[in-house]
């Protein structure tokens, strides 16, 4: 029997009981791929992040995430709670190489007013065609969304900074914030287009935060994910390649704040930063704050 211990963390907030909740296992070493997958179940966060021991001096760490059904090859939320636990615990700021199932990426640690600011890199941004017609036609009618609702600047497309995406970008937050989706639907048409999730978002110009959206990918056990550090990367890698907010592009950056979970009481937001290269997206970041919400352990 090994005793492991277990952080129930709120990413991209400040305030327990808000923004996106995960699991950190600090000390996973010696859990089987089946026993992650159960304390991942049992925990029944988005997702859990378990933070294992180097086995290469090319990295500093590895994380593993699972959602309650599955592991996934990154997690935005989860890794920027792994290592605001790992920063509580050591102290340590400054950079880190986690291998995850996405690749080798360096995320970085910040010491503000005896706290910790995360920034993490995202993977190499990937932004495809729009989605055919009839598949987008699918897509709206399982959310909700008439076609008069969706922005012109806008194609329904998937994104990816590593764990891909739909972008839908729709006019109103009233709307955004009544959606009720046909989970089962959006379920059925990801095994069709082979991606999990669904970001719906608004855009103003004129204010900050200039996001907001929702994000559901009921086929990874997720109906609703709160704040999306994944979607919204992807979100920026999208926003550069559409070149839908050039107009706030600054020395080849683009940078900007979100807001999600606003329709389910969970609000929490991030800044995400791209660097772009001939008009296309480079590299992403996103940079988000955690708390501590409760720590226990288990025996195994």
């Amino acid at each position: 029997m090994k005793t492991y211990n277990i952080y129930q963390v709120d990413s991209f907030t400040k305030n327990r009981f808000c923004g996106n909740p995960a699991g950190v296992v600090l000390n996973a070493n010696g859990l089987s791929e089946e026993q992650m997958q159960q304390i991942a179940r049992e925990l029944n966060n988005s997702e859990t992040a378990f933070i294992l021991s180097p086995n290469s001096s090319y990295y500093d760490i590895e994380v593993r995430f699972f959602t309650p059904t599955k592991e996934v090859p990154i997690c935005g939320h989860a890794t920027i709670a792994a290592h605001y636990i790992r920063a509580l615990e050591t102290g340590k700021i400054g950079r880190v190489l986690q291998k995850t199932k996405a690749g080798i990426l360096p995320v970085d640690i910040t010491q503000e007013n005896d706290d910790f600011n995360i920034t993490m890199t995202q993977g190499t941004p990937q932004v495809e065609k729009p989605l055919d017609t009839p598949t987008a036609k699918r897509i709206l009618e399982a959310l909700g969304i008439h076609l008069q609702n969706m922005r012109e600047d806008c194609p329904i497309a998937i994104a990816s900074t590593g764990h891909s995406k739909v972008m839908i970008g729709i006019k109103d937050n009233q709307l955004l914030n009544s959606l009720k989706p046909n989970l089962e639907s959006l379920s059925t048409l990801s095994a069709e287009i082979h991606c999990n999730g669904y970001y719906v978002f608004t855009l103003d110009f004129n204010t900050e935060p200039l996001v907001r959206g929702r994000m559901f990918a009921p086929v990874a056990g997720v109906a609703e994910d709160p704040v999306t550090g994944n979607a919204n990367g992807a979100l920026g890698a999208y926003l550069v390649y559409y070149r839908i907010a050039k107009h706030l592009e600054t020395k080849n950056n683009l940078s900007f704040a979100i807001l999600q979970g606003e329709a389910i009481k969970r609000m929490g937001g991030m800044r995400v930063n791209v660097e772009i290269k001939d008009k296309k997206p480079t590299l992403v970041q996103i940079i988000g704050q955690a708390v501590v919400c409760f720590k226990t352990e288990i025996c195994i």
